[in-house]
């Protein structure tokens, strides 16, 4: 897999039948090891072991219904009473983060109503604020830490 723009973790992978699986922290299960699954699991292991946000708090690929659309998010980080703090939409490392990828994740966020909005490719990551009021984003230097 190529080499990520995050620190590195250990990740724990195995092959089975030509597939490789990777363990994934928050579901507790092997998923199948994807270009995308791979920043996925990447972007895990920064926010619990760098940005320290607990574990009990992330739900991963959480099911939303969009204008009769079922969608999934890839990270929803809660706050500790339940709310949505942050939506985050991760890519693989070959896709461009561009408005395509940032109308997506608005779109999600028009119905999850998350404080903060995030896109990575592994190699590029951009988070913004969300103001309900003004239903406007503004976009900040970096990924706020645990409080």
């Amino acid at each position: 897999m190529q080499q990520l723009n995050l620190p590195t973790c250990d990740l724990k992978i195995k092959n089975e039948e030509g597939n490789q699986f990777v363990l994934d922290i928050i579901r507790k299960k092997y998923v199948v090891l994807t270009a995308e699954e791979w920043v996925r699991q990447h972007f895990i292991h920064l926010m619990v072991n760098h940005l320290k946000y607990p574990k009990s708090l992330l739900k991963i690929e959480s099911g939303l219904s969009y204008f009769k659309s079922s969608k999934r998010s890839d990270i929803n980080l809660m706050n500790s009473d339940g709310s949505l703090f942050l939506v985050l939409e991760c890519k693989a490392p070959d896709v461009k983060i561009n408005q395509k990828a940032l109308n997506q994740i608005s779109v999600y966020n028009k119905e999850l109503q998350a404080q903060y909005v995030a896109l990575t490719n592994g190699l590029q990551h951009f988070i913004w604020l969300y103001d309900k009021k003004k239903e406007q984003y503004q976009q900040l230097p970096k990924f706020p830490a645990f409080k």
